[in-house]
């Protein structure tokens, strides 16, 4: 399954932006992100209420649009969990242990398969309004 997402935050850049109605705004500076960041536009997580995470595996991409394969699944405890879509024919390899150290341990981040990422996306999206 592809989908497309919003990169909010770029590979390796200290940068960081938010998609606000419809557009990307600066929010700041941070460490350096260790992938890049975003959102799934339209689809809201039951437990934030704010547009589901979605990570883009690869090489730096750009601020903006961006589409990948559905990949995994990055599950945290409190439910906020990431969605990790990749680039066609990639295979998740040496970003997967900085990208689950970027979260703090109590948070027990857990890489999941593609099927768990796609059972996540068909339950929230029965409840949730798409764009």
């Amino acid at each position: 399954m592809r989908l497309r997402m919003i990169v909010e935050w770029t590979k390796g850049s200290p940068f960081r932006y938010a998609w606000k109605e419809g557009r990307l705004v600066p929010v700041g500076q941070d460490q350096p992100a260790p992938v890049n960041y975003g959102l799934l536009p339209g689809l809201l997580n039951p437990a934030d209420g704010e547009e589901v995470d979605a990570v883009l595996l690869g090489p730096p991409h750009p601020l903006g649009e961006a589409e990948g394969e559905v990949v995994g699944l990055l599950h945290l405890q409190d439910g906020d969990h990431k969605v990790l879509l990749a680039p066609e024919g990639y295979t998740p390899g040496e970003e997967v242990a900085p990208l689950l150290a970027w979260f703090a341990p109590e948070r027990r981040p857990t890489l999941l398969p593609k099927e768990a990422a796609l059972a996540f996306l068909q339950r929230i999206s029965m409840a949730s309004p798409r764009e």
